[in-house]
């Protein structure tokens, strides 16, 4: 039996995948060995800094990180105990818990931020700054960019 050859757009899907996979290997080690923190994490820290005061319903960062809320309900378990983010009620509705980003998180995330970009100029170091503006104006295009 032959097999059949993807289309451009798969061989796309299957090249991102792949790429996607290493990408976030390579970061998971990189900020766990350094900042005790793997990449989901700090793009949950990423997410929370970037936010009105810091904080987000653990809803709306699912969604903004293409998780479920269950996943990130375990997920911010481990890093609310250790103190990088912090449980606040809201101002609007008390029933509503909201996650804020402590100041150990703001502390950890201003440390990745700076081995994150590190490691993306290492994993992206080979592309033109033509390539790059191009590859980003792509990505901007798909679902999730």
């Amino acid at each position: 039996m032959s097999k059949k050859e993807a289309s451009p757009q798969g061989e796309i899907l299957q090249r991102l995948f792949l790429s996607s996979a290493e990408i976030t290997r390579q970061l998971d080690n990189s900020l766990g060995a350094i900042h005790g923190v793997g990449l989901t994490e700090f793009m949950v820290l990423q997410t929370l800094a970037a936010a009105h005061n810091g904080s987000l319903r653990r809803i709306d960062i699912a969604e903004s990180l293409g998780r479920t809320a269950s996943g990130i309900t375990r997920m911010l378990m481990p890093m609310e105990k250790v103190g990088l983010v912090e449980k606040v009620s809201s101002a609007r509705d008390a029933r509503v818990s909201m996650v804020k980003i402590s100041e150990a998180g703001e502390r950890i995330l201003e440390e990745a931020s700076a081995s994150f970009e590190q490691k993306a100029g290492q994993v992206l170091g080979d592309l033109s700054n033509k390539q790059t503006a191009s590859l980003l104006e792509c990505l901007r295009l798909l679902p999730g960019g």
